[in-house]
């Protein structure tokens, strides 16, 4: 097979190879078949990287996308020498890229390139052990580290109830750590197997900024520092979002340099980096910062701890929402205290003369905490600029944080910015999705990514290769007209009644997908009243059990929320019900999300459409494709919400769905379920 046309590259390059033929190859040596979309996408990405021109692809379900970008990527950066840097948003598609695609994909293309492709894996620091803290090189932690402070989580497995480490006291999943730490070629938390606590893995890494650097004195066998070099002798580099999302939030230098980004689920990128940019202060981080001064640092906190007390105080009585104007007068004063107490203490906190090594880790980890909470509070006490939006949410019940306790949030009013800026720069950017082309444009996304939109050499195109599934033959998509609207007083009764008879007719393996936990709460245990099948709901268990049992028993529903509209992969007779309660508009007082909506309108534009509605088409549109996952896969996607059918916007939001035939007849829809449970 000839995998080279007769393209001469720059010079000193190897001739611009045939990506189709190459793609060709690479399937013919994992024994796949040819794929129509899968062929277009790899060859429109090569084009798009060959004339610098940014390419938003969207590529549905069972079109191959980690093939159709891998192979142009492997490709491009053998005979250029050119980095590419690829990005996924879970850690489940990175593994699997990074285990299994590419490395098949570089080994493929071996004999049809000039040499072997070099591969490399980047996480952030703290997913890494740190060898010289596991030797004694840092004080013991605490209760609270750097790890509470930093946005970038460890990428670990997480043992949970039910897992091994459930027997396991904290000391002895150390002792287990340590040894594996003797043996691992990677200090990779996510090849230690089974996991450890968050607590137990706070024994054995460190953030970047707690890190000595190259002043450590083991260096040499520094994990994080071994896979930044050898992501910088790398062709591709596989990272994540989260990464992405650092560098785009002022750390740059995390990725090593690169000519190209790939983006796998670019839908998510946005949100991915606001969440990065995301700053949070209250009287529990000042208290942290300054136990850390006291602890590592040996110094004296008399006037942190007095601004500490003050922002506290001031937080116990302020009601929660966003503030257009920036803090109040009182809390924006009593914030810049922290700032300035925060940044004295800094200068305390650099060491000086000959210090015991252990000493010196204790003085960068209160430095580190010390730098964070300077900057968080000089960020927050800043005069309102109109780029930050700054609000106060109190902690509640199961949501991770102490209930009742008021927290100051600070993140950027737009990303779109930082992603053209940082992110891309001189770069060329490929994203792609199952769903990027929302209401019949891919405008949306285009404008989250910070690409120009309505002018003329944008530098970008938007491309749509299909997918394999012929949707309109496979499924149906029930619009429950003849419903009330959703209202805010719980689930309508005529909603559960609803809800009941589709799940009865189906013979259960339902998948039910709410826009609120209080919603899948409620739904799940008037269905348990109701029905003689098994009906699991969000929190019942951790996800990956619930969605275990779910694929296991045909007769069971799991009903949930927001994690279960993305990422849940269940092909088969398990799921033949999809059901929507209602379109996933944002909350109303989501601050981040009312802040762009009002700055959308006082620029003129239209504020619900560019932000509500495009929010509620690309869950609608992830949801929905929970349903079709295979060639043979049949069923109902349901939304009880009748303003997808009769109002004005429903039109858009239905047109970024998959192509399901479209019917408002309940009849028909019981009878389809019906004749698949027979």
């Amino acid at each position: 097979m000839s995998v080279t046309a007769p393209v001469e590259g720059l010079p000193g390059q190897a001739p611009q190879p045939d990506v189709g033929a190459l793609l060709d190859a690479v399937v013919a040596e994992l024994g796949g078949s040819a794929r129509a979309g899968q062929q277009t996408m790899a060859r429109e990405i090569a084009e798009a990287i060959e004339s610098h021109r940014h390419l938003l692809v969207q590529a549905g379900t069972g079109t191959g996308k980690s093939l159709g970008y891998l192979v142009p990527a492997v490709a491009h950066a053998v005979r250029t020498g050119e980095k590419v840097l690829v990005s996924t948003a879970t850690l489940a598609l990175q593994r699997q890229v990074m285990t299994r695609d590419l490395p098949l994909v570089a080994t493929a293309l071996t004999p049809h390139l000039a040499r072997s492709a070099r591969v490399a894996l980047l996480k952030g620091w703290q997913n890494y052990a740190c060898v010289h803290k596991l030797a004694g090189g840092y004080p013991p932690d605490d209760a609270g580290t750097l790890f509470t402070l930093e946005a970038d989580h460890p990428a670990g497995p997480r043992p949970g109830r039910g897992s091994d480490t459930d027997e396991e006291s904290l000391g002895e999943q150390v002792v287990r750590l340590r040894a594996w730490a003797e043996e691992t070629t990677t200090g990779d938390r996510d090849d230690l197997v089974p996991g450890v606590s968050e607590r137990a893995w706070r024994q054995a890494a460190v953030t970047s900024l707690e890190c000595l650097g190259q002043k450590c004195p083991m260096l040499d066998s520094c994990f994080p520092e071994r896979a930044r070099q050898e992501a910088r002798a790398a062709d591709v580099v596989v990272t994540n979002h989260a990464m992405l999302g650092i560098a785009a939030s002022g750390s740059p230098n995390v990725l090593p340099e690169h000519a190209v980004l790939i983006v796998d689920e670019a839908h998510e990128l946005a949100d991915r980096v606001t969440g990065q940019a995301t700053a949070e202060l209250s009287a529990a981080t000042i208290e942290q910062a300054a136990r850390f001064a006291r602890r590592h640092g040996g110094v004296a906190t008399t006037e942190l701890d007095a601004a500490g007390a003050a922002v506290g105080g001031l937080l116990m009585g302020l009601p929660e929402g966003r503030f257009p104007h920036g803090l109040p007068d009182d809390l924006r004063t009593a914030v810049a205290a922290v700032r300035d107490a925060a940044r004295g203490l800094l200068t305390e906190l650099k060491p000086g003369g000959d210090k015991d090594a252990a000493v010196v880790s204790g003085l960068k980890v209160a430095a580190s905490a010390m730098l964070v909470l300077f900057e968080i509070a000089e960020r927050m006490a800043a005069d309102p600029s109109g780029h930050d939006v700054v609000w106060s949410s109190r902690g509640a019940e199961g949501d991770g944080r102490r209930a009742g306790i008021t927290r100051l949030f600070i993140a950027p009013l737009q990303v779109s910015g930082l992603v053209r800026e940082v992110l891309l720069g001189e770069r060329t950017g490929v994203f792609t999705s199952a769903t990027l082309n929302l209401g019949g444009s891919f405008d949306a996304s285009a404008r989250s990514l910070g690409l120009a939109v309505d002018s003329e050499g944008s530098g970008w195109r938007g491309l749509d290769v299909g997918t394999p599934f012929d949707y309109a033959k496979q499924g149906i998509l029930y619009l429950a007209r003849h419903l009330p609207a959703p209202g805010r007083d719980g689930v309508p009764d005529a909603q559960l009644d609803e809800l009941a008879e589709l799940i009865e007719a189906a013979g259960g393996r339902t998948l039910g997908l709410f826009s609120s936990r209080r919603g899948a709460v409620a739904a799940a245990e008037a269905m348990r009243e109701r029905l003689d099948v098994p009906i699991l709901c969000q929190g019942d268990d951790q996800l990956p059990t619930l969605v275990e049992q779910f694929t296991a028993d045909e007769a069971t529903c799991l009903f949930g929320t927001l994690s279960l509209w993305q990422g849940v992969d269940v092909p088969g007779p398990a799921c033949r019900l999809v059901v929507i309660d209602r379109i996933p508009f944002p909350r109303p007082d989501d601050p981040i999300r009312s802040a762009r909506t009002e700055a959308v309108a006082a620029a003129g534009g239209n504020g619900f459409m560019q932000v509500s509605a495009t929010h509620a088409a690309l869950l609608l549109a992830q949801g929905a494709g929970r349903l079709i996952r295979r060639a043979d896969d049949r069923g109902v996607v349901a939304v009880l919400d009748p303003r997808l059918a009769t109002a004005r916007y429903g039109t858009y939001l239905a047109r970024s769905m998959p192509p399901l035939w479209p019917t408002s007849d309940k009849a028909v829809v019981t009878g389809a379920l019906r004749r698949l449970a027979d």
